[in-house]
């Protein structure tokens, strides 16, 4: 959408404060009298309900949040490994290549696609699959 193709009345005009009472919004600047909200700098944290018990604190909790407690563990297919340059397959390797995350700490080679050439691989996981068509391939895995 280009800037003359806006529909009329999508932005309204920026509103004049503090410029004198004739426009409804001078003196106080619509920040009423005295008190935080009135004061520069002053900003509400979210869910603050002007000293009311907010909601979120009158909800129950419920359910267990498990994402606290897991690892998270990068994923490379086995096609993917066509984009390394060399032979070796490891956390580094895959960084280098883009293939993961840099600030990946584990990784898990999983069995879609075939594997092109034999391949030297140290990663921490590995599924069955892939394990299996790495080694047909002439490759080999380091525990």
């Amino acid at each position: 959408m280009k800037e003359n193709e806006i529909p009329a009345g999508s932005n309204r005009q920026k509103r004049c404060i503090g410029r004198g009472e004739g426009n409804g919004h001078g003196k106080t600047s619509g920040r009423g009298h005295k008190g935080a909200g009135s004061r520069s700098g002053y900003s509400l944290r979210a869910g603050f309900e002007g000293g009311q018990m907010p909601l979120f604190r009158k909800l129950p909790q419920r359910g267990f949040n498990r994402t606290r407690f897991q690892n998270p563990c990068a994923t490379v297919n086995l096609y993917e490994l066509d984009k390394l340059s060399g032979d070796k397959v490891d956390l580094n390797s895959l960084k280098e290549a883009g293939l993961i995350r840099s600030n990946s700490t584990s990784v898990k080679i999983l069995g879609t696609g075939d594997v092109t050439k034999a391949f030297v691989v140290e990663v921490s996981n590995l599924s069955k699959s892939a394990k299996k068509k790495i080694e047909a391939a002439g490759g080999s895995i380091k525990e």
